[in-house]
C-alpha cells in the first residue's frame, strides 16, 4: 500500500472525484481519472442539474486541507438565513445562528468543480480524461471497461486499486449488486416528489431582483419553491412538488395556462420575478429525488465507494457535497495512520464513516418536511427565536441541531443527529407544555432545555438508540 507508484483509477470527476483526485497527487500517488461527460471548463454541461450548491463548514474543512480555502471563498456569496415568503407576499428572515460568523454559502458546481480539476491537473502524477463512460468495473481483479463517447471504441483500464466515485448511479455499486459474488445491501428510496430547476434572472444592470444574502423559501405544506443566488445576479430556483398527488403536481402542470394558474395562486412575489417562468419549466427536465445507502463500500483491497456512489441524499440539508468533501477528509485521516494494506484502510474508512453517512441521509428526509411546511408553523418560528437568542447570549453553551450539523465539523453527523433530535424534542415539549416562553429568563430556560435534553438523551441510551 506504500508504493506511491501503484496506479490508482478514479471514476468520475465530478466534486467528490476531483477533490480526491487532488488531495492523492498531494500525497504522492499516481492517479488516473476518467469521467463520461465533457471537459465542463469546456462546455456547458448544466442541463437543468442544480448550477448552485449549500457550501459550509465540512466541506471548507476539505478546501483547507488542500489549500484551496483562498480560492473557494472568493466564488462564495454568504447566506445569512432563510427568507420564508409567505402567500400573502410577506417574508421574514430566519437565521442560520445566533453567532454571526455561521453562515452557509452559495456556490458554483460548475466553478468549483473546474477549480478542483485544474489543480489536480498541476501535479503530473494526475491524468484526467474525458468522453469516457465507465461500461463495467470488475472488483475480483481491478480494471474497469469504458467507452469513447465519440469513437464508440471500447478499452480497459487496469489499476492496483479502484475509487468509485461516479455518483448516485454508480456502475461499480451496480456491479457489486448484480455479481451476486459477495453480501451487497442496498437500498434507493424515492421520494413522491421530484425537483425542477427554474431561475430568477438579474436585472438589466446585473443586480440581483431580491435580497441576496439568503435562502429563499415559499414553504407551501406539500411543496414549496426555494431559490440560492449565483455571482452574476441571478437565482437559481427550484420548485419541490409531487409528481401526482395534490391538486398541482408534475404529472398534471402540462400547459403554459396551468403552470401560470399554479404560481398566481402559490407563488405570486415569485412569479412576479420569473418573466422567464414557462420557458424554464418546459425546457428543464422534471428529476426524482432518491436516498441510496449501501453496504460493504469496499470489496477487499481493490475497490471503493466514495461520495454519492456510497451515499445519495436529497439536497434538504445542504450537505450532500459537504458530506462528500468530507468524506475524502476521513479518508485522508486513515491514510496518515500508515495501514500495511488498502484492504485495511478501506474498511477502517467505512467503519469510521458509514454511521454519520447513514444520519445526514435521514437528517436530509426530516429537513424536506421541516422546509415545506415546519417553516411556516409557529411553534417552529417560536422555536427557532428561542434557539437563536439562546446562542446569540449562550454562544459556548448552545448549538441548535442545524448548527451542530452545519457549522460544527469537528462532531459527526449521527453525533450530531442524535443530540440536535434530543434537543428539539426538549424545546417543543417544553414550548407545547407551556413550561418556557420567550419572555422567560434566558439562563433558566438553557438550563431548563439543557436537562429534558439530557433525560431524552438517557432514554435514548437506555433504548440503545445511541
Amino acid at each position: 500500500m506504500k508504493d506511491k507508484q501503484q496506479n490508482i483509477l478514479i471514476i468520475g470527476a465530478g466534486l467528490c472525484g476531483s477533490l480526491l483526485a487532488l488531495r492523492l497527487a498531494q500525497r504522492g500517488f499516481k492517479v488516473t481519472v476518467y469521467e463520461m461527460r465533457p471537459d465542463l471548463r469546456k462546455t456547458d454541461i448544466s442541463a437543468g442539474r442544480s448550477i448552485n450548491l449549500a457550501f459550509s463548514d465540512r466541506g471548507n474543512k476539505a478546501m483547507k486541507l488542500v489549500g484551496l480555502e483562498t480560492q473557494v471563498k472568493a466564488l462564495c456569496i454568504p447566506m445569512y438565513g432563510r427568507m420564508i415568503h409567505n402567500k400573502d407576499g410577506h417574508t421574514h428572515l430566519s437565521n442560520y445562528s445566533g453567532r454571526n460568523h455561521e453562515y452557509i454559502n452559495s456556490i458554483s458546481r460548475g466553478d468549483l468543480n473546474a477549480l478542483l480539476l485544474t489543480e489536480a491537473e498541476k501535479h503530473e502524477n494526475v491524468s484526467i480524461h474525458f468522453n469516457k463512460k465507465c461500461k463495467s468495473v470488475d472488483f475480483e481483479n481491478p480494471s474497469a471497461l469504458f467507452q469513447d463517447y465519440y469513437t464508440k471504441e471500447e478499452f480497459t483500464a487496469n489499476a492496483n486499486i479502484i475509487l468509485a466515485t461516479d455518483g448516485a448511479g454508480s456502475v461499480l455499486r451496480k456491479s457489486y449488486y448484480l455479481s451476486k459474488k459477495f453480501l451487497f445491501s442496498f437500498s434507493q428510496d424515492y421520494l413522491t416528489h421530484g425537483y425542477k430547476e427554474l431561475s430568477i434572472l438579474p436585472t438589466q444592470d446585473g443586480d440581483y431582483k431580491t435580497y441576496k444574502n439568503a435562502l429563499h423559501i415559499w414553504p407551501r405544506g406539500d411543496f414549496m419553491l426555494i431559490a440560492l443566488p449565483n455571482l452574476d445576479g441571478s437565482f437559481t430556483v427550484t420548485l419541490f412538488l409531487s409528481y401526482s398527488e395534490g391538486a398541482y403536481n408534475f404529472n398534471n402542470l402540462t400547459n403554459e395556462a396551468i403552470v401560470l394558474e399554479f404560481f398566481k395562486k402559490e407563488f405570486p412575489d415569485a412569479l412576479a420575478l420569473m418573466p422567464n417562468l414557462v420557458d424554464d419549466f418546459f425546457k428543464n427536465p422534471t428529476a426524482p429525488l432518491g436516498t441510496v445507502k449501501c453496504s460493504p463500500w469496499h470489496y477487499k483491497g481493490n475497490t471503493l465507494l466514495m461520495g454519492d456512489a456510497a451515499h445519495a441524499i436529497v439536497p434538504f440539508y445542504g450537505q450532500g457535497m459537504n458530506a462528500s468533501f468530507e468524506d475524502v477528509v476521513e479518508f485522508d485521516k486513515v491514510l496518515d495512520k500508515n495501514l500495511n494494506t488498502w484492504e485495511a484502510v478501506f474498511s477502517t474508512y467505512e467503519k469510521i464513516r458509514k454511521k454519520d453517512t447513514d444520519a445526514i441521509a435521514d437528517l436530509a428526509i426530516d429537513n424536506f418536511h421541516e422546509m415545506k411546511a415546519h417553516t411556516a408553523n409557529p411553534i417552529f418560528q417560536e422555536k427557532r427565536k428561542l434557539e437563536i437568542a439562546l446562542e446569540e447570549n449562550f454562544p459556548n453553551e448552545y448549538e441548535s441541531k442545524y448548527a451542530l450539523v452545519t457549522f460544527n465539523e469537528n462532531i459527526g453527523y449521527r453525533e450530531a443527529m442524535l443530540t440536535g433530535r434530543a434537543q428539539d424534542k426538549a424545546i417543543l415539549n417544553l414550548l407545547s407544555d407551556k413550561k418556557i416562553n420567550l419572555k422567560d429568563d434566558l439562563k433558566i430556560i438553557l438550563e431548563q432545555v439543557k436537562q429534558e435534553t439530557e433525560a431524552i438523551l438517557e432514554d435514548d441510551r437506555i433504548a440503545r438508540i445511541r
